[in-house]
């Protein structure tokens, strides 16, 4: 009690210099109308922070930058993790204790609400990825999705493909219609972007867009995967990526069109998400050094194995 009576004092002293000496109301009287000494007091402001204090509030301050450079969307979990990557080591729950004297908290999840319908309940569309979310290499399995973003002027409709692997948006399309050609259009640039060689799983709900006749044949040369009938947590990797897009960064902003909408969905995947913001399943690596880091441990392995050769010949 008596220090946060000595905090209070001092915030009014640093006041209290502003105002005229006239009008000026002294500490001592203060101290003394409280029952609290001077003396006690000056101890008070003069005092020296433990060893154990300063590193306390260095450890805050680190929190309160990593906080800020997610967007203010990290909880306890990430930046306990972020802190041990620098070295700095303690306890996820001191975190949470520190976050909670802060005022700092995460982006509370949203429940999850199905908005689409599906359109082919028949039993040739099969599932082949069957929740198996965790591929060995990249390009293994793509998963999409559709999703509305609402706008003064009416919704724009994002349209999403998912590397399974590392969990990376690879492909992207804002659109003012669901028309499938806009999930074509988002095929063909996952594919040049991939440089694809070879087939692989792609999957999705049951959605008109990703039945129809244009989605088929672009997607010709790959393994089509559809969830089960009114299901979508057989696709919940891009579900929860679009319900992430929104409680992290589009529900904060009054969307005003499709324009503003474009330049949010793309500041937040391709400057936050794909490239700086960590995932568990990633091992606490954003996307990009997720996919990096295996590209490397793949190159040493060729070359291990090249050397092995070499000493063999």
């Amino acid at each position: 009690m008596t220090k946060a009576i000595y905090a209070a004092t001092a915030e009014y002293e640093a006041e209290i210099k502003q105002i005229p000496v006239k009008r000026r109301v002294s500490v001592s009287g203060i101290l003394n109308h409280l029952g609290v000494s001077r003396s006690g007091y000056n101890a008070w402001k003069n005092r020296v922070p433990s060893d154990t204090q300063k590193r306390r509030e260095e450890i805050k301050q680190k929190v309160s930058e990593i906080y800020n450079e997610s967007h203010q969307n990290y909880g306890a979990p990430k930046i306990t993790k972020e802190l041990q990557k620098a070295g700095i080591h303690v306890s996820e729950k001191t975190i949470g204790n520190y976050m909670r004297g802060m005022g700092i908290k995460a982006q509370w999840v949203k429940p999850y609400t199905h908005t689409t319908i599906d359109s082919d309940f028949s039993n040739k569309l099969k599932n082949v990825l069957d929740e198996k979310f965790n591929p060995d290499t990249p390009n293994a399995v793509w998963v999409s999705d559709i999703t509305y973003i609402w706008t003064f002027e009416g919704f724009v409709y994002l349209t999403s493909i998912m590397d399974l692997f590392s969990r990376k948006i690879i492909s992207w399309v804002l659109s003012e219609t669901l028309e499938a050609s806009n999930v074509v259009e988002a095929v063909e640039k996952a594919k040049i972007q991939r440089n694809i060689t070879r087939p692989l799983v792609f999957h999705s709900d049951r959605g008109c867009q990703y039945v129809s006749e244009i989605f088929r044949n672009a997607t010709a040369d790959m393994i089509n995967s559809y969830s089960k009938k009114a299901y979508p947590w057989d696709n919940a990797c891009i579900e929860s990526f679009h319900a992430l897009i929104k409680r992290e960064w589009l529900n904060r902003f009054k969307i005003f069109n499709y324009r503003h909408a474009y330049k949010l969905v793309f500041e937040y995947i391709e400057t936050f998400y794909n490239t700086v913001r960590i995932h568990s399943h990633c091992g606490y690596l954003s996307p990009n050094q997720y996919e990096a880091e295996y590209l490397t441990t793949m190159a040493e392995s060729v070359a291990a194995l090249a050397g092995l050769s070499l000493i063999h010949i």
